[in-house]
């Protein structure tokens, strides 16, 4: 691996940082409520599949009297 100097380092880091497409705040702000609804739908479901399995198990083992 060749060594290069820091202010080459640097030069590097700020061509590959240039390279970056940033996301508009738009497509932030619409990624990130994505991300919550899809957390609220997950959660929801496992919420669903636990209590049905309880149901299920206690069911089975004969405590849902």
């Amino acid at each position: 691996m060749a060594s290069t100097g820091p202010m080459a380092f640097l030069r590097q880091v700020r061509q590959e940082t240039s390279k970056v497409t940033w996301p508009t705040r738009k497509e932030t702000l619409i990624t990130t409520a994505m991300v919550f609804v899809m957390v609220i739908l997950v959660a929801i479901f496992f919420f669903v599949v636990d209590q049905a399995l309880s149901y299920l198990i206690q069911l089975v083992l004969g405590l849902g009297r």
